[in-house]
């Protein structure tokens, strides 16, 4: 069997899995997040934190849960690593520096998982289960609630209340993220990826010198991890390790988990707004987007440019061969088109378009399929644009799922697409025009260019993978790309829930002849087209500085 048709078959039984569970898991969310019940144990943490699950909140009572809760988690996970060496299980490792730990602490609060360190030589077994474990479950589950607080603003009328966050983040994560994540885990293990709290061992001598490995929690966090859309490796090879990703089975199944849930999403938003058709249209915007990229990527990976190449089947190098070409590009991909940053290969051995391919992916916002719940609150901002957009056409007040999109709404929507480009492009600008922060890059030219655009792409749109060649544990680019991460993040979510609050307000909209149907093809290819033609205007001269001068002169 050839590569090509290798990556074609396993793209098809991804898409098939996906697939499966599409329905059952979309259904369960909507049920978690509309029921009026509370499981003992769940009550237990609401007496604990002091809050009561069944009082509404509208949108600044929400943003202040929010923004309360992640301060508190940045906190307390910024503390862990600085007190490491006195806690029990550290494996000898040291306290975190002050700019790496605070850098670390922001990356992991805002489901990025930006690692500016090697794990296994930095992070003992506490602060990997109890620090960014932990923080692995409750950044998704937040970015979840907000993505159900932003479809309740579509669903409700003439109330200004979106549910209440601290019932959301504890329903996300107990009845949702932990039971997956718990059969994910016994899956990873029984195919070979380890879950164990041993010590530092040598593992082999070479070249006058050694090799040496800690265990750990690793099949957990992995599940968590890629079930998340979070991407912080246990080890800095993150899954291209053998211990993390042993077989080309699991990589697929990686691959599924971390796109199972926001594909699942949209069926979770089409029952709660009452129309599965909506659902879909937003399914097929996010799975045109995601498959189109796919291809792309496998032509750019696979286009054979000498006799080496054609040996290889592909652009091998950076890529385990274990994996191949078709499985690295469907995973990078993913992982780009969502806020995962997982890795299964070297972004920075990518041929030059392949590269500028999985920046895009981020540039885009991660809306197809996106991270848990940001993917969709990210879509349906777009959706709001796009209907904006069509009423522009025609003279007419655009409307989405009932509810008139005026001046207010399209002002959130357009701050919204607007923090991350200007955090993106700034700080880039500032680090190419600073003597210091250049000194940092592996590779001069376009590369090297790319090397820092694709790092604050990578922090501002909270995914959290690297380009590689670029050493970013310095204190310039710890702070910038820390600050990047929370602006990133918190950011956009104060316009969503301010959104929200705004549509939650209105009155339904009855249909008329003239109400642009959301649930036809034409809108799916008016979104599509909205997403790209923004993004491209907004990216494509830092583009063609980077990915796209690096492409072209190969």
């Amino acid at each position: 069997m050839g590569p090509v048709l290798a990556g074609l078959l396993q793209l098809l039984a991804l898409i098939a899995a996906l697939a499966l569970a599409y329905v059952p898991l979309g259904a369960y969310m909507a049920k978690v997040y509309s029921s009026d019940r509370h499981r003992r144990v769940e009550k237990w943490i609401y007496k604990g934190i002091g809050a009561d699950p069944d009082t509404e909140m509208r949108w600044p009572a929400y943003l202040r849960g929010v923004l309360a809760f992640s301060a508190v988690s940045v906190l307390f996970l910024y503390v862990l690593q600085r007190l490491q060496g006195h806690l029990p299980g550290s494996l000898g490792f040291r306290a975190i520096d002050p700019d790496q730990a605070f850098n670390t602490a922001a990356s992991f609060v805002t489901n990025t998982n930006w690692q500016s360190y090697y794990g296994e030589q930095a992070m003992g077994h506490v602060v990997q289960t109890a620090g960014l474990a932990v923080q692995n479950f409750v950044s998704a589950a937040v970015g979840i609630a907000v993505a159900v607080a932003l479809v309740r603003g579509f669903a409700r009328s003439r109330t200004g209340e979106l549910g209440n966050f601290w019932s959301d983040l504890v329903r996300g994560t107990l009845r949702i993220l932990l039971p997956l994540s718990v059969v994910a885990a016994i899956v990873l293990v029984a195919c070979g990826a380890i879950q164990n709290f041993s010590g530092v061992h040598e593992v082999g001598r070479f070249m006058g010198g050694s090799q040496q490995w800690n265990g750990g929690a690793v099949a957990s966090q992995e599940a968590i991890k890629e079930i998340g859309t979070n991407g912080g490796g246990y080890f800095n090879a993150n899954s291209a390790h053998p211990f993390e990703n042993p077989t080309p089975f699991t990589n697929l199944f990686e691959i599924f988990l971390l796109l199972v849930i926001p594909f699942a999403l949209t069926r979770t938003f089409g029952i709660m707004v009452g129309s599965l058709k909506q659902g879909y249209a937003i399914l097929a915007t996010m799975g045109t987007v995601w498959v189109g990229f796919i291809a792309l990527m496998m032509w750019t990976e696979f286009a054979h440019h000498g006799p080496a190449l054609q040996i290889a089947g592909g652009a091998m190098e950076g890529k385990e061969t274990r994996i191949g070409v078709g499985a690295s590009s469907i995973f990078a991909v993913s992982t780009t088109l969502t806020s995962t940053g997982a890795v299964d290969s070297f972004h920075s051995s990518f041929t030059g378009l392949g590269g500028g391919i999985a920046m895009l992916g981020m540039q885009l916002g991660e809306i197809a399929p996106g991270g848990t719940g940001s993917g969709l609150y990210g879509m349906l901002i777009m959706a709001v644009i796009a209907v904006f957009i069509a009423g522009l056409m025609v003279g007419r007040t655009p409307e989405y799922l009932g509810k008139k999109i005026g001046t207010r709404e399209i002002k959130f929507a357009a701050c919204y697409i607007l923090i991350t480009p200007a955090l993106v492009l700034v700080l880039t600008a500032a680090s190419m025009a600073l003597p210091t922060p250049v000194h940092s890059m592996t590779n001069s030219g376009a590369h090297g260019f790319s090397e820092i655009l694709y790092a604050y792409t990578s922090a501002a749109n909270n995914n959290g993978s690297a380009f590689a060649g670029l050493n970013a544990d310095t204190q310039w680019f710890n702070t910038t790309l820390g600050l990047a991460m929370v602006l990133g993040r918190f950011l956009p979510i104060v316009f969503v829930l301010a959104l929200a609050g705004s549509l939650a307000e209105q009155k339904p909209v009855p249909v008329t002849a003239g109400t642009l149907r959301t649930e036809k093809p034409l809108f799916t290819g008016l979104l599509v087209g909205a997403i790209l033609i923004i993004t491209g205007l907004t990216y494509f001269p830092a583009l063609a500085l980077g990915p796209l001068a690096e492409g072209l002169a190969s």
